[in-house]
């Protein structure tokens, strides 16, 4: 049962924290690209679609750390500090993801003259949001450490410290 959670486990990982990580990376960009061609339906388009991709793999992606409890519990590894930390680390990208990325996509989404997918808000209604090259770059900034968290739980799962696979 163990290498069937775990399976499933590195599964959810990659087919739902993977597309977040790359659309997520590829928002500010896409974003700097329609702010800079204002009329381009394509490019707004593609900054909707990055943003949805975030929006539900997110979702999708409450999946891997509930595998990852049940894979450790079968495992008999939840006491151990390389776990512990990546938890805690997958519950710090989580907040990251949900209070400084998608809200800030969704902002720059409003100012770009479209409506921020799944808020509701009806964007170029004079709201005041940021939606300039700052922007996008504290967006990037916040992008790159959700990235970087993901990666440090990786290495983490990959090396356990304290292991005696002798991996």
């Amino acid at each position: 049962m163990t290498k069937f959670l775990l399976s499933l486990h590195v599964l959810a990982a990659i087919i739902a924290v993977g597309p977040v990580t790359v659309a997520a990376s590829m928002f500010p960009p896409s974003a700097r690209k329609a702010l800079a061609e204002p009329d381009s339906e394509r490019a707004v388009s593609a900054v909707r679609l990055l943003h949805r991709i975030c929006r539900v793999y997110g979702g999708v992606g409450i999946a891997v750390p509930v595998l990852g409890f049940a894979t450790a519990l079968s495992m008999g590894v939840l006491k151990d500090a390389w776990l512990i930390v990546s938890m805690l680390l997958t519950a710090l990208a989580a907040m990251v993801l949900l209070a400084l990325v998608l809200p800030r996509q969704e902002e720059i989404l409003e100012g770009l003259g479209g409506t921020a997918v799944g808020t509701g808000a009806a964007a170029g209604t004079g709201t005041g949001t940021d939606a300039g090259p700052a922007a996008t770059a504290r967006l990037a900034m916040f992008t790159g450490v959700f990235n970087l968290l993901w990666a440090t739980v990786t290495v983490l799962m990959i090396v356990r410290p304290g292991s005696t696979t002798g991996a």
